[in-house]
Order: C-alpha cells, then sequence, then structure tokens
C-alpha cells in the first residue's frame, strides 16, 4: 500500500531531533509498503531525497524552535498551503496519516479526503489549542472558540485518531464520543540506546568526571520552564552535593537560560550545544539521571516526550517535576520520582539516597530499562503497521 505521511516537523537520525515520524515512516517500509513523507524545510526551494527508502518532499517552509508564538502561526499556515498541492499530485495513495503539531496539519488530511476520497488518521501530538490556551499564548475568547471548533472539526472529518498518552486518549473520547482513538505513545529505540558504564574521556569532554549528572535534553521553550532547573542547581550547590545540572538542546528561551545562570553565578550548569543522535548518546553515557521539566499545567500532563523514552533506553534514573501518567509509571517501577514544583528544595533529601548508595540509583536504572521494553521501537512499530493497514 502506498501511505502518505504528512508531518511538518519530520527529523531523520542524521539531522537529529524528535524521529517519531521517521521511525513509523520506517515500520512501514519494512513491512514492503511505500512510503511518501511531506514536511518542511529552512531552504528557499522545494526538494525531495530518499531516506531508509522512504521518499521525503521538502518544503520550503523555515521554521525554528526559537520562533515566537504568532511567527509560528505563519509557518504553519504557509506549510497547509503548500502540502495542500503536493499531497494532492501523489497518485494511488491509501492512506493518510497527518501528524501535530501543529494541529493543523489536520487540515491537509481533510484536503486529501475531500479532493482524492483518501482516509486520514489524525495523530494528536499535544492537545492544541488547549496547551497554548493554558501557557497564556491565546487570549482572545472569539480565536479560542474558533480553534477548539477547529480541533473538533479535523477529529471528527478522519477516519480514525492516534494519541500519544491515556490522559490525551481519554479527554479525545469525551469530545468526539465514537469517534474510534487508538493509543500509540513514543517509542524507545533499544537498538541505539543502552545502559553503558560512563566513558571516561566523555565526562572530561564535558567536565563532569566524579559528579552525578542530572540532564535535561530536547527543546529549550517556555512550555518546559527550565527555570526551576536552575533553582534545583542553586539549592544543591548550596548543599555541597556533587550535582552537575547538563543541559541539551536548542530553543526560544536558551539565551535567556544562559544569561539567568551567569546572573545568578550558578557553577554547578553545563550547557551543551544541540547535537544529532550520536552527539545525544555521548551526553546520555555521562547521565546518571534524566530530568523531565514542564511549567505547571494540567496539559501538559499529558504529554509524551522523546526524553523520557530516550532515557529509559538508556537505563537512566527519571526525574520529573510535574504529575500524571509518567510520575504512575516510574512510581510504579520504582525508576525515578518526582520533585514539588513549588518546593524545588526538596531534591536534596530525595537525591540522597542516590548518592550516599550506588546499589540504589543501580537498581532505579536497571528498573527505568525493564520499563522501556514496554514502549520499544519495534513492539510499538508493529502495532502502527497493523492500525494503518487494517
Amino acid at each position: 500500500m502506498k501511505i502518505l505521511i504528512v508531518h511538518q516537523h519530520f527529523n531523520t537520525p542524521e539531522k537529529g531531533g524528535a524521529l517519531r515520524s521517521y521511525f513509523l515512516a520506517s515500520a512501514l517500509i519494512e513491512h514492503g509498503h511505500e512510503v511518501v513523507v511531506i514536511t518542511g524545510h529552512n531552504q528557499s526551494e522545494a526538494s525531495t531525497a530518499f531516506h531508509n527508502g522512504i521518499l521525503v518532499h521538502y518544503l520550503p517552509v523555515p521554521y525554528d524552535n526559537a520562533f515566537g508564538f504568532y511567527k509560528r502561526i505563519r509557518a504553519f499556515l504557509k506549510f497547509i498551503v503548500l502540502a495542500c498541492k503536493t499531497v494532492v499530485a501523489q497518485q494511488e495513495v491509501g492512506r493518510c496519516y497527518a501528524m501535530s503539531t501543529p494541529l493543523t496539519v489536520g487540515l491537509v488530511g481533510i484536503w486529501l479526503k475531500w479532493r482524492r476520497k483518501v482516509p486520514f488518521i489524525f495523530e494528536v501530538g499535544d492537545l492544541w489549542p488547549e496547551a497554548p490556551i493554558q501557557l497564556g499564548f491565546i487570549k482572545n475568547p472569539i480565536l479560542k472558540f474558533l480553534l477548539k471548533r477547529l480541533e473538533h472539526f479535523i477529529y471528527s472529518q478522519s477516519s480514525g485518531v492516534v494519541a500519544l498518552s491515556v490522559p490525551m486518549k481519554k479527554i479525545i473520547e469525551q469530545q468526539v464520543p465514537g469517534k474510534k482513538v487508538s493509543l500509540l505513545p513514543n517509542m524507545a529505540d533499544l537498538d541505539f540506546f543502552k545502559p553503558e558504564n560512563k566513558n571516561e574521556a566523555l565526562e572530561r569532554k564535558f567536565g563532569v568526571k566524579d559528579r552525578f549528572v542530572m540532564s535535561y535534553i530536547g527543546s529549550i521553550g517556555f512550555a518546559n520552564g527550565l527555570e526551576f532547573m536552575l533553582d534545583c542547581a542553586r539549592i544543591t550547590e548550596r548543599a555541597n552535593l556533587p550535582v552537575t545540572f547538563l543541559f541539551c538542546g536548542e530553543g526560544a528561551v536558551l539565551d535567556s537560560l544562559k544569561e539567568t545562570t551567569k546572573k545568578l553565578a550558578i557553577h554547578d550548569v553545563v550547557f551543551v550545544p544541540f547535537s544529532n543522535r550520536e552527539g545525544v548518546r555521548e551526553v546520555m553515557n555521562v547521565t546518571d539521571a534524566v530530568f523531565i521539566s514542564y511549567r505547571n499545567k494540567p496539559v501538559l500532563e499529558t504529554g509524551s516526550p522523546n526524553k523520557y523514552f530516550d532515557g529509559l533506553a538508556a537505563g537512566k534514573l527519571i526525574i520529573t517535576n510535574f504529575n500524571g501518567w509518567i510520575k504512575e509509571d516510574i512510581e510504579s517501577y520504582q525508576c525515578g520520582f518526582v520533585v514539588d514544583y513549588y518546593k524545588p528544595e526538596y531534591l536534596v533529601k530525595q537525591l540522597q539516597p542516590y548518592l550516599e548508595d550506588k546499589n540504589v540509583l543501580l537498581k532505579a536504572q536497571e528498573n527505568a530499562f525493564v520499563l522501556s521494553k514496554k514502549y520499544s521501537r519495534t513492539k510499538l512499530g508493529e502495532e502502527y503497521v497493523k492500525m494503518m493497514t487494517q
């Protein structure tokens, strides 16, 4: 079957970044299907390329994580126009898989459905527009109403919806009763990330020799509330704990985060430039605990952050500052803990067992790897192929 995947932010392992759409497309290729991806890139002209058997159409739609809210909206709208022209030119497409974010990608699926009678499945990466509403980016009541109607319209027009977490699935089912909503979390790539001993050369490279390293890897944006981690760093530094906070990523607030670190004279913080997967694996090697941070907004608890699954696959202690399904996950498998968003000082006491007894840390890390098998890329890839072809 020829399957069309529409995802504005498609990445490859060489480029780095989130690879969910690449993994899903690769799973289809491995089962003998033809896959065409429609995505954007930061070039001035459209182009095509093959990646692992996947035909990728790159549309000239510049996008950067540092973009402000309205600049992002303009990029989303431009992508819709160009993608609609591209998808209808595709011949003999059996099914379309439209992946948000942004929500507006669903309009491309609807256009293909109307013009070519091709059914589409819509994947909800984040609950949009609820996320920007709760974060305060969308305040106009008329705009809120229109965007919520758009969300409902896209869900209702799809042949099915895919949610990335259980709470997200429940919310969507309440919004569109009777609509088939499938659960397909993000994936742990057990072939790439593995539990391993620290490499001394890498420890020296990052300046973290003989330190307990707590790493944040991923988008450095407003929603992540990473000033919380700076508060934690100040607290552990004052307590003379051998802890280093390592940031690896890029985003809209990276510069301000660095400036705050310098202004507050926090020494136990290291910034590593955003890198491809090989670079992330190096960071993961020297990491003891992966930190997942979000602002204290209910909608963000429904997310499915890639860094969580990478951390599990690498066998790392998981630390978060929010409740929700990930909290239930790590507490059930005893592979991490939650720091109270309003009481970062509790981190000192929570870290003590892992700093004082290496066996306690190793046991939690082993448990994390056990949990990762639940989200195996191979296992979930099989589920995806079955869903797309049944």
